[in-house]
Formats: structure tokens, sequence, C-alpha cells
């Protein structure tokens, strides 16, 4: 991913914090000799810099996965910039915050560790929810899907939130993002 200086993040305490945040993303490989993409959700440890999702057994993106290097993205808030937003010349843009994930990927099938990563997944989106869902199926369920453990070689992450101009116009930016239902976007460029 090209990164100014300027956009560029290297905390791995905000980088973290965007990926479990931002934790659903694309998985992109090669099948032979087409890439492929799989949107999924992904479980992160910063500890052992490690990733884990599952794919569904009929996906024939895990058949060839194993030991390949691979890469994912994951997506936070981002939304349109126009230049009339600026007081000084600028050219339409877009704010966004993305990270971009390397590591070398292995497959498994092994019953207790695919129920973790169901059962981790689940609860942690559940707890949003005010009647939240315990996991309960039939583990025999757990047959349609392979798991995929990510090995990360490297994160690169950008927060691209008008940095490069003067205060006024990041205010600006911000103040128009809010108008326009984008005040996550907006929160973040306090933030930064």
């Amino acid at each position: 991913m090209y990164i100014p200086k300027h956009f560029e993040i290297t905390d791995e305490t905000e980088i973290s914090r965007f990926i479990e945040a931002n934790s659903f993303g694309q998985l992109i490989s090669l099948v032979d000799t087409a890439i492929v993409s799989t949107h999924i959700p992904f479980l992160y440890d910063a500890e052992s810099r490690v990733l884990v999702g599952h794919l569904a057994k009929a996906n024939p993106q895990w058949q060839h996965i194993h030991k390949q290097k691979v890469l994912v993205t994951l997506q936070g808030e981002h939304a349109y910039v126009s230049p009339n937003w600026y007081e000084s010349a600028g050219v339409p843009t877009w704010n966004y915050q993305a990270v971009h994930i390397e590591g070398t990927a292995e497959s498994f099938t092994d019953p207790e560790k695919l129920k973790h990563v169901v059962d981790t997944l689940t609860e942690q989106n559940e707890t949003r929810y005010p009647n939240p869902w315990k996991p309960d199926y039939a583990t025999s369920m757990l047959r349609g899907i392979i798991g995929i453990e990510i090995a990360i070689t490297s994160i690169q992450c950008k927060f691209k939130l008008s940095q490069n101009r003067s205060v006024q116009d990041q205010t600006n930016v911000q103040e128009q993002l809010a108008y326009g239902g984008h005040e996550a976007l907006a929160d973040e460029m306090n933030k930064s």
C-alpha cells in the first residue's frame, strides 16, 4: 500500500485497536493464476502476530491457501472530501483508514480449534445486542468450514485524514463530514 509519511500509523496499540474494531475484511490469495478474495471476520492476536478466520468448505480458496503468502485488507470509516471545504486550493479526495496485513496462511480442520474460532467471533459480535445468543449448535456443523490461520509477516496502517492540510482545512473537513452523516470519521480526525 502506498503510504506517504504523514498518513502512516506505526503505533502498535493504535494499529491493534483499529484491527479489533474493523476485523471484517478481505482474504486475498491465488487460486492457480487467479487472484481471489473472500470477505470474512478475523480474530487478531497481537502478541502472537496471528490472524484467524474460517472459510466455507465449499469455497475453493482454502484448497490452495496452505503455506501461501496472503494479503488481508481491513477498512475503517471512509468518505468523499470536496475541495469546496478547503480555504486554499485542493482537489477532490477521499479520507479513509485501512490496514494491509501480509502473512503465510495455513488451513486447519481441528474441531476444537474451529469451535473456539466460531464461538469467540460469535461472542464478540453478540455482545452488541440486548439479548445475545450464546453459541449453541451441533458440532457437526463445523464440518462445513475450514479454519485459516495467518502468521503475520507485515502490517501497514494508513489513516488518510487530511493531515496534509492546514488546521483550518482539517476543521472544515471535520465539520462537513459530521454534517454529511460521517460523524465516526470526523471523530477519528479528532484523534489523529
